[in-house]
């Protein structure tokens, strides 16, 4: 961050869980705005205070999570203006996930990435992915779910 001069780092966590961590560490720092969709009733119980916490119930669905995060991102990237995103790409949101309790299929998890890079790649603004999540009893849905994330990225960047 102080190495490229950024006073302007959206933290998008799209993992299941609170990004507690995250949020805990940017606290204090003006220049990092962390904004946070995760599971209401979801680990961790005690949440830190995010800069935008959305709690959500369990089971959404695609539409449902899709609509609060396409309306909420935008409103972001309009005020903020992010110069730098950290994109935490959970894949415990998928449905049948042992610990997300959420019911978004792999297309939709697809969708929330294109969603992200989107925004991203059309402001101009850098972004950085850190995968997360995945308890999937059937591993090949969080490997299909991850790959999904980098077709996706490599659709916009390259």
């Amino acid at each position: 961050i102080d190495n490229h001069g950024y006073e302007r780092i959206l933290v998008v966590d799209l993992d299941v869980h609170q990004g507690n961590g995250t949020a805990a560490l940017a606290a204090d720092d003006p220049r990092i705005f962390t904004f946070s969709m995760h599971g209401a009733k979801n680990y961790p119980y005690h949440k830190e205070q995010s800069d935008l916490d959305l709690p959500l119930p369990d089971f959404i669905s695609d539409k449902a999570y899709l609509s609060l995060l396409d309306y909420h991102l935008k409103d972001l990237f309009d005020r903020i203006e992010p110069q730098f995103v950290f994109f935490q790409s959970g894949v415990d949101v998928i449905r049948g996930d042992k610990l997300g309790r959420m019911d978004l299929t792999l297309d939709g998890c697809k969708q929330r990435d294109q969603l992200v890079f989107e925004l991203c790649h059309s402001n101009d603004v850098p972004v950085a992915v850190n995968m997360g999540g995945g308890y999937s009893p059937e591993i090949r849905r969080i490997i299909e779910a991850h790959a999904n994330t980098f077709r996706t990225a490599a659709f916009f960047y390259t």
